[in-house]
């Protein structure tokens, strides 16, 4: 099954410079999958793949990626949640280890639709990123 979701289009919506959606495996799937070996590049990689995360109900991932400050004890997924897009509106660099993400994540709870407008802050810390928190539009 792991093997199958691998081929499937990343659940981000990363394109490639053809406008052709990436594989999950070539996408977030090098980091959530591998994250001890191959920790995201930067704060929009990072806030994508935790997107996917998200998708997939990771919560090894979210909490291994969640800034030690403000990490919650436990994760809970809504099974009545359907993820249906992440537009990334906005990266930005704030300082020497602290970037910035502004995105749009849209899904559906209970037949309602959803769309969280988030800017998200981030820390870089002995070279990997970290999502620290977000203020909501």
């Amino acid at each position: 099954m792991k093997e199958e979701f691998n081929k499937l289009d990343c659940p981000c919506g990363c394109k490639n410079a053809k406008a052709k959606l990436l594989a999950y495996a070539d996408c977030c799937g090098r980091y959530i999958d591998h994250w001890e070996a191959a920790p995201a590049p930067d704060a929009e990689s990072l806030m994508r793949s935790r997107y996917s995360a998200f998708v997939r109900e990771n919560a090894a991932y979210l909490q291994a990626t969640w800034h030690e400050s403000q990490r919650p004890a436990d994760l809970d997924f809504d099974a009545a949640t359907k993820w249906l897009g992440l537009d990334v509106k906005h990266f930005k660099i704030t300082g020497e280890d602290k970037a910035e993400v502004e995105f749009v994540a849209r899904y559906r709870i209970s037949g309602r639709a959803v769309r969280l407008h988030e800017r998200s802050r981030f820390v870089q810390e002995a070279g990997r990123w970290y999502y620290v928190d977000g203020e909501q539009f």
